[in-house]
């Protein structure tokens, strides 16, 4: 799968986001730079077909297919518009996204979930308490629990703080697994992951 971007903006004179053109594939992990509180969540849903741009056209293996782009792409942690509540605690999120997914998703489920991808003791935490790179994991592994998912768009983690070399192996991970990744970021963590290593990278 590859999801090209062509000169896409949004707002007048791109106010909301600035033209931009990328694209993310299967099997690659791409960042992708846009700062200000809005662009990363608004760059997010255009590039996960859940916002039409203004300018310029978002293809799917080269046809104009939003519905399609949304089925196969998952968007993640968007601010304002599906990150999780900071206040609820991670088994109620979970449960809730289990359940999306159509599993088992009563307490007992999602703790054992937890328990499954090595997080027991964060059950009841609340998700503003959970450091960025588990956040970054567990967001991940339930999106890609709903049926059809190929692609995840991962929207501005660095917010939360933690260096980005806690998180972007993680990303990578999922990368290697067959996911077609695009990580929406500022400034400071786009650079610091063009520091690292290629083998990092």
């Amino acid at each position: 799968m590859k999801v090209e971007l062509l000169g896409i903006s949004k707002g007048r004179q791109g106010q909301a986001l600035p033209e931009t053109t990328l694209a993310y594939r299967t099997g690659e992990a791409t960042v992708a730079f846009a700062e200000t509180e809005q662009r990363p969540t608004v760059l997010g849903l255009i590039a996960s077909g859940r916002m039409r741009p203004d300018t310029g056209s978002v293809t799917i293996d080269d046809a104009k297919d939003a519905a399609l782009l949304r089925r196969r792409v998952a968007l993640c942690d968007a601010p304002d518009v599906n990150d999780p509540h900071p206040d609820v605690a991670v088994a109620g999120v979970v449960a809730e996204e289990l359940m999306f997914a159509g599993l088992g998703a009563t307490p007992l489920h999602a703790r054992r979930w937890l328990k499954h991808i090595g997080y027991p003791e964060l059950a009841g935490v609340p998700f503003s308490a959970v450091p960025t790179a588990a956040r970054v994991r567990l967001l991940c592994e339930l999106a890609v629990l709903r049926e059809g998912v190929e692609g995840l768009v991962l929207a501005h983690p660095d917010r939360h703080g933690g260096r980005p070399e806690s998180w972007w192996p993680i990303v990578q991970e999922f990368a290697d697994r067959g996911l077609a990744m695009l990580v929406i970021v500022g400034g400071a963590a786009a650079a610091a992951i063009e520091r690292m290593p290629e083998a990092q990278r």
